[in-house]
């Protein structure tokens, strides 16, 4: 039996995922890193991206994730992500709709706080939409 490292995966709403991998591969700003048992101790933040999730040699998940950050220890990988979705929970259709629907919005919104914070969630949503249909 292959040696395992324990992975856990949380979003602001709750527990994504908790298990021991084999490995899991992580998109950090500075690129993607893979993450095996006993690995050097380390921080990065996250770009959006898929997390890859191997067990007997192959990827059994793929996660999106966007915002937040991973922390490694020798006996963890711990992501906390602002966002997380299975891959195959994302529906392209809904996710155009969603760009062009907060797109809408966006022409109507002066705030410049609540601006940035649409202009992020358009920016979010694009990057799904591409992972999915790179997947």
């Amino acid at each position: 039996m292959a040696e395992t490292t324990q992975f856990e995966l949380v979003s602001p709403e709750r527990l994504v995922l908790s298990r021991a991998v084999e490995m899991v591969v992580v998109p950090g700003t500075e690129g993607y890193f893979g993450v095996l048992p006993r690995h050097a101790p380390m921080i990065s933040t996250l770009d959006a991206g898929i997390i890859d999730i191997y067990e007997g040699g192959s990827v059994v998940e793929r996660i999106f994730v966007a915002g937040g950050f991973a922390e490694v220890t020798e006996e963890r990988c711990t992501v906390l992500a602002e966002n997380a979705v299975p891959l195959d929970e994302i529906d392209p259709a809904k996710v155009d709709k969603d760009i062009a629907d907060t797109r809408d919005v966006l022409k109507d919104v002066s705030d410049t706080g609540e601006r940035e914070r649409l202009e992020a969630r358009v920016v979010t949503l694009q990057a799904m939409a591409r992972a999915k249909r790179a997947a």
